[in-house]
């Protein structure tokens, strides 16, 4: 069935405002509940904040790979029989928003986890594994794969230790030093539609 652009755009926004709210949510309560976890195995609170961080990068990368190779795949079976009135894109996309349950979750999960097995730059003590996180990841994985079904999609910021702090994408920890120009490590993501910050990161800045 045709859809009035009005409508379709109402509920695009709709959706991004929601989307929004729980990627706050998960920064706000998730991301304190896996703190905490890993604070029993780890007493370094900055490997501990590397490693959520990680987790939150990661799950976006392998939800982003997700979708582009489901999109093509519903692509190429809707191809076969699209008539219209709305374009294929669009019919994709309807197909996507409704059964994002076809998306295989726990795949993406699994790669994050060996993502940050490989990871130079943050480690676990060796009794343990990187699958306690996986209610995290799993949660990141389906809010990020929901974003890329927004127009335009939503995606995180790329961050890089040593960046310059940069007061329209991150907030300074409560730890850092207010007077440091560079950032030491990212506590959290910033997110980003078509390259402009809509929701600020979190760094630690030291000098």
């Amino acid at each position: 069935k045709s859809r009035s652009p009005g409508r379709a755009r109402h509920i695009n926004a709709s959706r991004r405002a929601c989307l929004v709210a729980r990627f706050g949510f998960i920064y706000a309560q998730e991301r304190f509940d896996a703190e905490t976890l890993l604070r029993t195995y780890i007493s370094d609170m900055e490997m501990v904040q590397r490693i959520i961080y990680t987790a939150a990068v990661e799950s976006f990368y392998a939800a982003k790979m997700a979708y582009w190779k489901f999109k093509i795949h519903v692509k190429e079976a809707l191809s076969l029989g699209h008539s219209g009135p709305e374009s294929l894109e669009d019919a994709v996309l309807d197909y996507i928003v409704c059964h994002k349950d076809e998306y295989d979750v726990y795949a993406s999960v699994k790669e994050v986890i060996r993502s940050m097995n490989i990871n130079p730059k943050i480690s676990f003590p060796p009794e343990i594994d990187f699958i306690v996180l996986s209610t995290l990841i799993q949660e990141l994985c389906c809010l990020a794969f929901s974003m890329q079904t927004l127009i335009p999609p939503l995606d995180v910021a790329f961050g890089i230790d040593g960046e310059l702090f940069n007061e329209s994408k991150y907030y300074r920890s409560p730890d850092s030093d207010f007077t440091a120009a560079f950032v030491a490590y990212h506590v959290w993501p910033a997110l980003v539609e078509d390259g402009v910050v809509i929701v600020k990161g979190e760094v630690v800045t030291k000098r």
